[in-house]
């Protein structure tokens, strides 16, 4: 039966809006998409770049409470290799592809001028992977292992000065390729006050050299609030730890010194719970929606100009591609 002439609403943008007299059932289109989803499953895919014992190991160990067996590595490279390892997660019944893939033999070259374009160049090479996925006559985008990268953790040593040239350097030439969230690995190692100055000078510093780190969105205004307080907090002051220590009648993840003892999981003493709330429970989708419609997007379209495609505007004259950096 068609929807009366009374239900019907001004029309917008070509369309007109009509109200139903009676159930239809679309309603119950996001429960299938959720089936659909967790029957399919989850990709996520983890950068995590820094210098030799800088704690990449360990803060990964930590956010996803196991132990990934990571293979010690040697300050002695002639180059940066990167290394990337994938596992099935299961928590509930959703189940996550995570690939880590890990900068081994960064900053301890003599020469670190070109330390960054292996990093450069691995990500580039799996936009084109996904790109030649997606060119093909019969795709097979559904059961693809996709390994464009989410995100990048970027750890800064807790110098308690300013960033490092190789730092800027490696962050500028990626920004536009990854979502880069800036963490200060080891921070139990400055004292609070010098934590807090250097974390102003490293956000100065991005902003003037024209850095554009990752921002937690805050158009949604579910997790708005939060998300505009944790973008307040960047870079995170991180501590990891997968050894337990007893505290009163419980025992927590935590490192022990002669001074001391520093709870991972302890917002007083670290940032470590804010990371792993904003990265793995509030904005792991959008993450993976900004590495499709933004960084994959801009290499696809800069790829298919080189091959010769154009897109055709109102007036029949080619539409030129183009990029624009917001500071």
């Amino acid at each position: 039966m068609a929807a009366s002439h009374a239900g019907r609403q001004p029309q917008n943008d070509g369309y007109r809006t009509l109200s139903l007299s009676g159930h239809v059932g679309f309603g119950s289109l996001p429960d299938q998409l959720v089936k659909k989803s967790i029957k399919q499953g989850f990709c996520f895919n983890i950068l995590c770049i820094g210098e030799t014992g800088s704690g990449k190991s360990t803060l990964i160990n930590s956010l996803f409470n196991t132990n990934f067996d990571d293979p010690v590595s040697t300050h002695f490279l002639p180059s940066v290799r990167l290394r990337a390892q994938t596992y099935e997660l299961q928590e509930s019944n959703v189940l996550l592809k995570l690939t880590i893939v890990n900068t081994v033999g960064f900053g301890d070259q003599i020469n670190k001028e070109d330390s960054y374009q292996p990093i450069v160049d691995y990500i580039d090479a799996q936009f084109e992977a996904y790109l030649q996925e997606e060119l093909k006559i019969k795709r097979s985008l559904f059961s693809y292992h996709d390994t464009r990268i989410h995100v990048c953790l970027y750890f800064i040593s807790p110098t308690g000065h300013s960033l490092k040239t190789l730092d800027l350097l490696t962050m500028k030439s990626l920004d536009s390729k990854v979502n880069i969230i800036p963490i200060i690995g080891k921070a139990d190692s400055i004292s609070k006050t010098e934590l807090q100055k250097f974390k102003n000078k490293i956000m100065s510093e991005l902003v003037s050299n024209g850095i554009q780190i990752y921002q937690f969105p805050t158009d949604d205004e579910t997790v708005s609030k939060i998300n505009t307080i944790m973008n307040g907090h960047l870079p995170f002051a991180i501590v990891g730890s997968t050894e337990e220590v007893k505290i009163g009648n419980k025992m927590v993840r935590a490192r022990q010194y002669p001074w001391g003892i520093v709870q991972v999981e302890n917002e007083n003493h670290c940032d470590f719970v804010k990371l792993r709330e904003m990265l793995i429970c509030t904005n792991m989708e959008d993450l993976r929606e900004q590495t499709h419609a933004r960084h994959y997007e801009l290499y696809r379209r800069c790829r298919l100009e080189e091959m010769g495609f154009r897109d055709i505007g109102p007036e029949n004259k080619p539409v030129r591609l183009l990029v624009f950096h917001i500071e």
